[in-house]
């Protein structure tokens, strides 16, 4: 497989059918349409298969094929296409705390997101937050509430750790803490291999999925899967019976061809 990045592919498996510049409007286009085509998914970490970040892996899971990636896979595929278009781009790295008790310890570096160097400012862009995906870049400004279709964000300096936060229904929840420094691939390949593999993160021991579309917050855990509208308020919620019903919403609700048996995903599920 050629690590070349084949972005006419990448742009008609995201349906984006104009032409795209180096600028806010199609950062933001793409953004949108990425969440809403590729679903973030933890599949191959369930299933104990390995997880591959070089370039012509990831295009090959997530673009030609029926599945999705969880943030090291989705961030290295958005990069690759953000850069041939011509952004100037640069990877950094993020300590999960959507799950943390504010007072706990910092994690390590579990995720991979974005900042996008813009003419006359900086953006964020993460196509791979699974527990609560952005549907848009968000401007590099703190102590000021972001609004997109699906959410409202709120980004905090803490002495030069940075806090992403989304307004849920409970209140503002941190995402994660990043800092400015540029990582390398070698990074990313240390902390995909301990998030692939590692019993002490969910996707070794559980299904999670999610996909973003323009109205709606589609998200799988095991067997429960959650809808939501804006903010987080949850409109459906419904426990998945059977294997059946499992391969009915990997097919209609995230576009995925599971790489293994459904029922032997379903069977290995719990609650």
């Amino acid at each position: 497989m050629s690590n070349e990045f084949r972005l006419d592919n990448y742009l008609a498996r995201i349906g984006f059918g104009g032409t795209p510049g180096a600028d806010l409007e199609t950062l933001t286009a793409l953004h949108a349409a990425h969440v809403n085509a590729i679903p973030f998914e933890g599949l191959d970490p369930l299933l104990r298969r390995p997880v591959k970040l070089d370039l012509a892996s990831v295009q090959d899971k997530l673009v030609d094929s029926r599945r999705g990636g969880y943030c090291f896979e989705q961030n290295t595929l958005f990069k690759a296409a953000l850069e041939t278009i011509g952004f100037r781009v640069t990877g950094l790295g993020a300590r999960v705390r959507w799950m943390a008790q504010p007072a706990s310890p910092l994690g390590p570096k579990t995720h991979m997101l974005l900042a996008v160097d813009l003419p006359k400012e900086t953006y964020l862009a993460d196509v791979g937050f699974g527990a609560c995906l952005l549907d848009a870049p968000l401007k590099f400004e703190t102590d000021v509430e972001q609004h997109t279709a699906m959410g409202t964000y709120r980004l905090s300096d803490a002495g030069g750790l940075f806090l992403l936060s989304a307004r849920q229904p409970a209140g503002f929840r941190t995402m994660y803490a990043f800092d400015l420094v540029q990582q390398i691939p070698s990074d990313y390949e240390l902390g995909n291999w301990f998030t692939s593999t590692s019993p002490l993160v969910p996707f070794t021991n559980m299904l999670v999925m999610e996909r973003l579309g323009p109205d709606r917050r589609y998200k799988l855990a095991n067997r429960r899967l959650i809808i939501e509208a804006r903010d987080g308020e949850v409109t459906d919620e419904r426990t998945l019976g059977d294997a059946d019903e499992l391969r009915q919403v990997l097919h209609e609700t995230f576009n995925v061809t599971p790489p293994a048996p459904v029922e032997e995903i379903f069977a290995g599920l719990g609650e």
